[in-house]
């Protein structure tokens, strides 16, 4: 991961105005549920949120249990303090890499979500998922939001037009190879199988974070509230059909320390 490159694209880039988006809302509201769903199971929950961002799961959880927020890019640490009002969250500067700042065994949940979209290798990722291992309590849950191969070579090479000026960083087997200085890598459902046995984490769900939600992003922006509430509810629905999971353009795994 270049961590200079992923900086500068961070400073410019709004992510939490993305998440207020229809079809954004769609990613967001399925993994706020997930989440929610097993907090309700914990009594005071500490919640650690790795890759933060500007705050978007870390500010609405703070109201739930005690939420460290922690964070590669400086900028979003500060977005984070400006709209903490009641400065209810620890914040914390680093890469997910490295927890170094961290005791072992204290958080009840782990998010572990725009790590795994800049990580490039599988080693800088199994790492990440180590680390988030560590410092999770026994029994406690780790929420993994992975890029998904297929989407991109769907979107961004056949319907946006690029495959064939691109297919250098494709192999074979279609599979976008990505390089160190890139910004995003992708995986397969074998490749997030393959993470979370080398962890040595167990299963609780995996699920279709926006399933085809992106492949329709113009007709859900479109709609009015009443249909994209049914849409959601379709969704919800058909989140973890295991024939849709390759397709989406996020997949949510969910796992538990043993």
């Amino acid at each position: 991961m270049n961590e200079v490159n992923l900086i500068k694209y961070y400073n410019k880039f709004n992510e939490d105005k993305r998440l207020k988006t229809k079809h954004g809302r769609v990613e967001y509201l399925t993994a706020m549920k997930y989440i929610e769903k097993y907090l309700k199971k914990t009594n005071n929950p500490k919640i650690l949120d790795i890759g933060a961002g500007c705050g978007a799961y870390s500010i609405p959880l703070s109201e739930k249990g005690e939420v460290t927020a922690f964070e590669l890019v400086k900028h979003n640490l500060k977005v984070i303090e400006k709209n903490d009002k009641d400065r209810k969250i620890r914040l914390i500067h680093g890469n997910a890499i490295n927890l170094k700042k961290i005791e072992d065994n204290i958080f009840d949940i782990v998010l572990l979500f725009g790590p795994m979209y800049h990580l490039i290798s599988m080693d800088e990722k199994l790492n990440a998922l180590k680390e988030a291992k560590r410092v999770v309590k026994k029994g406690g849950l780790i929420f993994i939001s992975y890029c998904m191969n297929e989407y991109a070579v769907i979107t961004h090479g056949f319907k946006d037009g690029y495959i064939l000026n691109e297919k250098e960083k494709l192999d074979k087997d279609f599979k976008i190879i990505s390089k160190d200085d890139d910004l995003y890598s992708y995986v397969r459902l074998d490749d997030i199988n393959y993470l979370k046995m080398q962890s040595g984490l167990k299963r609780v769900k995996i699920i279709s974070q926006d399933g085809p939600t992106e492949y329709l992003k113009k007709e859900i922006n479109s709609m009015d509230e009443d249909t994209f509430n049914f849409y959601l509810n379709y969704h919800y629905s058909i989140c973890e059909r295991k024939e849709l999971l390759g397709s989406s353009r996020h997949i949510l795994d969910i796992l538990k320390k043993m």
